[in-house]
């Protein structure tokens, strides 16, 4: 049997659903996820007459897909799999006089099929899409494709109104885990000393203790030792790697807000006021201390005294967990946020490259591989972002170095030995990395999505993202890649989606 003749499971229903002479077609994405050895497609839109060849999606082997331009109206369609005749049980379906057909309607305007997750039983970690569906769905000039799924204003609020409902009757002490550590530092240790902690304890960021007040005062974090490290390869500081050994905490951060302009009436240096919840308070305003005060944790203290004397630290809350739970309360119930099926590129969310035309649009950060460390520094800083897409010559995604990418330095004391304006971006990387593959740092570094990815999807991949590697304690934000070529078009944040979903 080839291609052009076939034998029919319903060549009269071309009857009933045949084109219109003259119509505009439609590109539409037909997806067989089951498996097979060759799978072909055929349907009313073509008069059941021909087999139109589906090919393996690249990376998933198991899904087949095809773009075809199709007549706007009700269609049926089947899949011929290894010489049988399939269709697809996830997929709108019907029994009619020619067996099990799986239907699609279409309008007249671009479209793609919903509910058609092609790579949802695939283990890969960046979806693979078809530069014909790209096309489709792209936006162009600002204007979005008039046949791409999308919601009114009144879903919109709708759903803000449901997430906002949730974080207010729900508290931070739900984000506790079952069991867990949580590291605080000595506000009298060495700062050399609590670098090497980081590292070691395979986190990014602690809480401050002070013994003389008794209390939790403040937290250190991988930011810090970037304002360090800057410091120490100023040569107008007086701050020398030597002084690390007896340079404690609080010294740096007493310096840190004399050189933020933290000075009080007499002079004196003083640091901002802990931002810190407790666990009863809702998880909304728990986000929004986060948001209002650009940080990246809160720590969650509790004091059974009312003058909050002997205070207990019992965890440190970020977006991450506060989007987990989320996931789970909404994860069988979607339909009560249709915000969720609309991909990113529909909605007004993250950053993105600007297009031509855009030249008001601010630039995303991003760095060649052969960039000096010391830029990278400097770009997170005043940036204030968490992390920088690593691109070769054509904008190609190749790695990210993040903030937490820091406390790698502290392996075998490297910052003592490294001249920041001379190492690169990809000489960094490579620190502490020999123990793990090439596969587990693609796999698990570059967290991506594509501008079609839908709303829900992205927010599963950020509230669990699959890195495991000790120098980075998590993945707050998400490359925006084109299908295929990997090209940057755009970052997605946790910070992004709830400044969205909280209007």
């Amino acid at each position: 049997m080839n291609s052009g003749q076939m034998f029919s499971p319903g060549m009269d229903a071309a009857r009933e659903t045949s084109g219109v002479s003259g119509a505009v077609l439609v590109p539409n994405r037909f997806v067989w996820p089951h498996g097979g050895r060759t799978v072909f497609l055929s349907g009313s839109f073509n008069r059941w007459s021909e087999l139109l060849p589906m090919s393996p999606v690249e990376g998933c082997p198991t899904v087949f897909q095809i773009i075809w331009s199709v007549p706007p109206g009700f269609h049926q369609f089947k899949f011929f799999v290894d010489g049988e005749w399939q269709h697809d049980d996830h997929q709108p379906y019907m029994s009619g006089e020619y067996g099990t057909v799986n239907t699609v309607f279409l309008t007249a305007e671009p479209s793609f099929m919903p509910g058609i997750n092609p790579l949802a039983s695939c283990g890969s970690n960046m979806d693979v899409d078809n530069e014909a569906f790209q096309r489709v769905v792209r936006i162009s000039d600002g204007t979005l494709t008039e046949g791409m799924p999308r919601v009114s204003e009144a879903e919109l609020q709708v759903s803000r109104h449901r997430v906002s409902g949730f974080l207010s009757t729900h508290t931070a002490y739900e984000l506790l885990p079952e069991s867990g550590k949580v590291v605080a530092l000595d506000i009298d240790l060495p700062v050399k000393q609590a670098f090497h902690i980081l590292y070691e304890q395979g986190i990014s960021i602690a809480p401050l203790w002070d013994f003389c007040k008794g209390q939790i005062v403040g937290v250190l974090s991988a930011l810090d030792f970037i304002l360090i490290l800057r410091e120490l390869g100023n040569h107008c500081s007086n701050l020398t790697e030597e002084e690390l050994e007896t340079h404690t905490i609080s010294a740096w951060k007493e310096g840190k807000a004399y050189l933020s302009g933290q000075i009080d009436g007499h002079g004196r240096a003083f640091s901002r006021p802990l931002i810190h919840a407790g666990p009863n308070d809702n998880l909304k305003d728990v986000t929004l201390k986060i948001l209002q005060n650009e940080v990246a944790t809160v720590p969650i203290i509790y004091s059974a005294s009312e003058d909050g004397s002997f205070p207990q630290l019992l965890h440190l809350a970020s977006m991450c967990g506060i989007l987990k739970c989320v996931c789970r309360y909404f994860r069988h119930c979607s339909e009560l946020l249709p915000i969720l099926n609309v991909p990113i590129c529909a909605i007004p969310v993250g950053t993105w490259v600007p297009k031509i035309g855009e030249p008001n649009r601010r630039p995303l950060a991003m760095l060649k591989p052969s960039a000096s460390l010391s830029s990278a520094l400097n770009l997170l800083v005043q940036a204030q972002v968490s992390s920088i897409p690593i691109v070769d010559d054509n904008d190609s995604l190749l790695d990210i170095y993040c903030r937490s990418d820091i406390t790698a330095l502290a392996k075998d004391r490297a910052y003592a030995h490294i001249n920041l304006n001379e190492m690169t971006v990809h000489q960094a990387l490579q620190l502490g990395q020999d123990s793990y593959s090439p596969y587990e740092l693609k796999t698990q570094r570059c967290q991506m999505c594509l501008p079609s990815d839908s709303l829900h999807k992205v927010i599963e991949r950020l509230a669990n993202p699959a890195v495991h590697l000790p120098w980075i304690s998590g993945v707050r934000r998400l490359v925006i890649v084109e299908a295929g070529s990997k090209r940057v078009e755009g970052i997605v944040s946790i910070s992004d989606i709830f400044r969205f979903l909280l209007g």
